[in-house]
C-alpha cells in the first residue's frame, strides 16, 4: 500500500464539500471485500480485509485465476473469466451472483471502472426465505405506482410508506429537488418515536455538486453501519486511486459520516429519482443502529424508483402538455387579432388578463412609445419606473427575467416593492414596445431542517465548515423574492416572443405591399390633374397680371399664385412617393448622369429660393465653376431639399449658408457640398434616424406640417446612387449637412 503525507488543509469555504474527491477514497465499508484486475486477470486494487474475509488472499500484481480462492472454485472462477471477456468487449457482463465461501454468503457484483475489472463481495445476512418475502412485497409496491395519479406529492407519499415497508428503515424521506437545489421533505413514513421531518427543507449544500453527480452515476447507495471503520484498498505503488463511482461498497466521506453523526442516524440509504437525467428528486432512508438491506432488496428499490420516475415523469408530462395546448391556442388568437388589427398595442391588450394567468403573473404591462396598459394593480406610474429602467439597462433582444428585482435593481426597490418578479419581452425596445409580466414578493416561511449556515469549527478534516450540528426545525422568513420563473414559464416566454415578432414581421411586409401599391398608384393618377391645376394657375396669373389695375384682378392673381404654391408643393410630394415606391420596389432612382456645372445648378436653386420665399437669406461661398458629372435633376433634388430643410429649422434672422470646398480631408478625390443654418444641435436619437424613410420624428413636425419624412432618405439615395454620401455633423452654432461627390476627372470609387 502506497502511503504520503498528508496535503496542507485548504483554506476554510463553502467550496471544501464540493472539493472533496469522494469517488476515490480509497477505501470501502466493512461488510464487503473487493478487488481489481486488468484485462489480463492481474490484481491491480484489492482491500485490505480480502483474505479475512473470504479465507484467500488475493496478492497484488497476480493474476487472480490462479489464487486459491479461484483455482479451486469452479463457479468463481468461471464468474471471473466472464467478466474478463466482458471487460474486453467480447461479452456483456455477469449478472450478479451469490456465492458461498469461508462460512459466509456473499452477493458478488462485477462492474468496469477505467479499464479495470471491479469484482465486490458483498455479505448477505438475510436467508432465501426472508428474500422470497422480500420480492412479493416489492412487486405489490411496483404495483401500486404504476396506478395512474394526478398529485405527484400524493404518489411520493405512497413510494415512502412502501419502501419502509419492503426496508424496516425507520424513517423514509422523499425529497423534491427545487430550482435552488434545496431539497424539501414532501412525502415521509417514520417510526413513533421520531419527530416528522415533512415539510422541512434541506440546503443545496447538504449535497454537494460532486455528490449530486454520483447519485446520477449510481442511483442506489448504501451506508449499513455509520460508526464501522473503513477498509482500505492495497494498490501498487504509483497507481492512481481507483475510481469507485460506480462501487456498492464505496466508503463514506468524513464530512457525510459527521452529518449522519449529527442526526443521529446509524445506517442510512439514498435512492435517486431520475427525470430526463437530471437528479429530479431523492428517496432517503435513516435507521438509528446499524442495517444492512440485502443486495437483491436494494435492486427492487431501484426498480421501485425508476417505476416511481417514470409515474412522475406522467404527470408533469401531462401537466406541461395541457398547458402547452393551452398557451398555444392563446398564442392562435393572439396572433390573429395583432395581424388583422390596425393597432397591434390595442390587440395586445385586449388579450393582457388571460397572458397574465397563462403565466400565472399578478400583473401585466403592455407598452408603445407614450402608450400604455396595465393588467393588475401596479400603478402607472411605477410601471414607467419599470420601464425606463428596462431601457436603459437592458439591450438588445433576449427575454429579461428574475425573480428578485431588489437585487438586480436596489435603487428602484422603495419605488418598485412589492413587484419582485419581472419576465420582460422585448417586442420592439427601439419604440418602447415592451410586454411585461410580474409577479409579487412572496414572503416565505421556511422550516429548515436545523439551521442552514455551516460553522466553521474544528473536525476529523482539521479546522473547516463542518455539518450542520444540530437539525431542529429552524424558521426563516424570506423576503424580497417573487416565485421564480420556471423553465416551463420561461419557454413559453420566448414562444410568445418569436410568434409575435413573426406576426409584426408579417404584418409590416403586408403594410409594404399595400404601401406601395399605394403610392405607385397615387404618383400615377395624380400626376396628370396636379399638372392640369399648376397649368391653369398659371394662366390665371398671366390673364390677371394684363389687367393689372382691376382690383378683382390683382386678388384673382394672387388666388392663382397660391393655386399654383399649392400644386407644386403636391407635385413635390408626389414625387418623393413615386421615389419612395421605386426604391422600396428596388427599381432603383433611374439616374441620368451628364457633365453639369455643379456652381451653376447650385447657383440656379439659390435665385428659385430667393424669388419663392424673399425673406430668406441666402449667402454662399463657391468657386466661379465646377464640373461634375452628375444628373443635374436629381442632385438638384438633392440640394433643394438640404435648402428646404435648412430654411425650416434654421434660426430666423440668420443665413443659410452654401459652400464647396474641393477635396476632402478623408479623400482628396471628393468634392464636399455644405449647406448650414444657426440651430441647436440635433438630437441623437433624430440623427441616427434622420435618412431613414417615414421616421416619426418628420410626422407632424411644427415647422413643416406637410413634410413625409421622405426628403433625406431619397437625397441620401440619390447621393448613394452618384458614389457619394451625405451626413450631418454640428459646427457651432452650425448645424451642417454635407454632401461628398467624385471629384471631377477622378476613378469613380463605391459609395462609403
Amino acid at each position: 500500500m502506497s502511503h504520503g503525507t498528508r496535503p496542507p488543509l485548504p483554506p476554510t469555504n463553502l467550496e471544501n464539500c464540493d472539493r472533496e474527491p469522494i469517488h476515490i477514497p480509497g477505501a470501502i465499508q466493512s461488510h464487503g471485500a473487493l478487488v481489481a484486475l486488468d484485462a489480463a486477470g492481474t490484481v491491480r486494487y484489492v482491500s485490505s480485509n480480502f483474505a479475512a474475509l473470504l479465507g484467500h488472499a488475493a496478492p497484488l500484481a497476480h493474476d487472480l485465476r490462479n489464487s486459491g480462492l479461484v483455482a479451486k472454485d469452479a463457479p468463481l472462477r468461471e464468474l471471473v473469466t466472464d467478466g474478463l471477456a466482458a471487460l474486453a468487449g467480447q461479452a456483456e457482463l455477469p449478472m450478479p451472483a451469490e456465492w458461498a465461501g469461508n462460512g459466509h454468503a456473499f452477493d458478488v457484483v462485477m462492474h468496469v471502472s477505467h479499464g479495470l475489472l471491479v469484482i465486490e463481495f458483498e455479505l448477505r445476512h438475510a436467508s432465501e426465505g426472508d428474500i422470497a418475502h422480500f420480492a412479493v412485497r416489492a412487486h405489490r409496491a411496483m404495483e401500486k405506482l404504476r396506478r395512474p395519479r394526478a398529485d405527484i406529492n400524493e404518489l411520493l407519499q405512497l413510494a415512502t410508506q412502501e419502501l419502509r415497508a419492503l426496508t424496516g428503515f425507520d424513517r423514509v424521506m422523499a425529497y423534491r429537488f427545487r430550482h435552488d437545489h434545496s431539497g424539501e421533505v414532501v412525502g415521509e413514513a417514520h417510526a413513533d418515536f421520531l419527530d416528522p421531518y415533512l415539510g422541512r427543507r434541506y440546503p443545496a449544500s447538504d449535497i454537494p455538486a460532486q455528490a449530486r453527480a454520483l447519485y446520477l452515476a449510481n442511483t442506489l447507495r448504501l451506508i449499513a453501519d455509520v460508526q464501522a471503520p473503513t477498509v482500505p484498498l492495497l494498490q501498487g505503488g504509483g497507481e492512481p486511486p481507483l475510481d469507485l463511482s460506480a462501487s456498492i461498497l464505496r466508503s463514506v466521506s468524513p464530512i457525510h459520516i459527521e452529518y449522519l453523526g449529527n442526526m443521529g442516524v446509524g445506517a442510512s440509504m439514498s435512492i435517486s429519482i431520475v427525470i430526463h437525467n437530471t437528479l429530479w428528486g431523492l428517496i432517503a432512508c435513516h435507521h438509528m443502529a446499524p442495517r444492512q438491506v440485502p443486495y437483491s432488496v436494494r435492486m427492487a428499490c431501484d426498480v421501485i424508483a425508476q417505476i416511481l420516475g417514470a409515474s412522475i415523469q406522467a404527470v408533469l408530462s401531462r401537466r406541461l402538455a395541457e398547458r402547452q395546448l393551452e398557451m398555444a391556442a392563446l398564442r392562435t388568437r393572439i396572433m390573429e387579432n395583432v395581424l388583422h388589427s390596425d393597432d397591434e398595442f390595442a390587440a395586445l391588450c385586449t388579450h393582457a388578463k388571460a397572458l397574465a394567468a397563462s403565466l400565472r403573473a399578478d400583473a401585466v404591462v403592455v407598452s408603445e412609445q407614450s402608450k400604455l396598459c396595465v393588467e393588475g394593480d401596479m400603478p402607472e406610474a411605477t410601471a414607467r419606473t419599470l420601464l425606463d429602467w428596462l431601457h436603459a439597462t437592458q439591450a438588445g433582444d433576449a427575454v429579461f427575467a428574475t425573480h428578485t428585482l431588489p437585487d438586480a435593481a436596489p435603487e428602484l426597490a422603495p419605488t418598485l416593492m412589492p413587484w419582485c418578479g419581472v419576465l420582460a419581452l422585448p417586442l420592439d425596445p427601439n419604440r418602447g414596445s415592451w410586454l411585461v409580466f410580474l409577479r409579487k414578493e412572496q414572503l416565505e416561511t421556511i422550516h429548515w431542517g436545523g439551521k442552514p449556515e455551516k460553522e466553521i469549527r474544528p473536525g476529523p478534516l482539521g479546522p473547516r465548515l463542518t455539518p450542520r450540528g444540530s437539525f431542529e426545525l429552524w424558521k426563516e422568513t424570506v423576503r424580497f423574492r417573487a416565485e421564480h420563473w420556471s423553465t416551463d414559464d420561461l419557454d413559453s416566454a420566448q414562444q410568445l416572443l418569436d410568434e409575435l415578432r413573426r406576426t409584426q414581421n408579417a404584418r409590416s411586409a403586408e403594410l409594404n405591399t399595400a404601401r406601395n401599391q399605394l403610392m405607385a398608384m397615387l404618383g400615377h393618377d395624380l400626376r396628370d390633374p396636379l399638372h392640369s391645376i399648376s397649368m391653369a394657375a398659371r394662366m390665371l396669373e398671366k390673364s390677371t397680371s394684363a389687367d393689372s389695375g382691376n382690383a378683382g384682378s390683382s386678388q384673382a392673381g394672387r388666388l392663382g399664385q397660391r393655386i399654383q404654391s399649392s400644386s407644386g408643393r403636391m407635385q413635390r410630394l408626389v414625387s418623393q412617393v413615386m421615389d419612395m415606391s421605386r426604391l422600396q420596389s428596388r427599381l432603383g432612382l433611374d439616374l441620368q448622369p451628364r457633365e453639369v456645372d455643379l456652381v451653376q445648378l447650385l447657383n440656379d436653386l439659390m435665385d428659385e429660393a430667393r424669388t419663392a420665399h424673399p425673406h430668406t437669406q441666402l449667402v454662399s461661398d463657391l468657386p466661379a465653376t465646377y464640373p461634375a458629372r452628375v444628373d443635374p435633376d436629381r442632385m438638384a433634388q438633392v440640394f433643394s431639399n438640404l435648402i428646404s430643410n435648412a430654411r425650416h429649422h434654421g434660426e430666423p434672422g440668420h443665413p443659410v449658408e452654401i459652400r464647396l470646398v474641393d477635396g476632402d480631408a478623408a479623400d482628396d478625390n471628393r468634392v464636399c457640398i455644405e449647406v448650414r443654418n444657426v440651430a441647436a444641435p440635433i438630437a441623437d436619437e433624430v440623427a441616427d434616424q434622420m435618412f431613414a424613410a417615414f421616421k416619426a420624428t418628420s410626422m407632424g413636425n411644427t415647422r413643416n406640417r406637410t413634410g413625409l419624412g421622405l426628403g433625406l432618405y431619397i437625397a441620401s439615395e440619390i447621393t448613394k446612387g452618384h458614389g457619394g454620401t451625405i451626413g450631418y455633423v454640428y459646427d457651432t452654432p452650425h448645424v451642417v449637412f454635407q454632401v461628398r461627390l467624385q471629384r471631377a476627372g477622378a476613378a469613380p470609387g463605391p459609395a462609403e
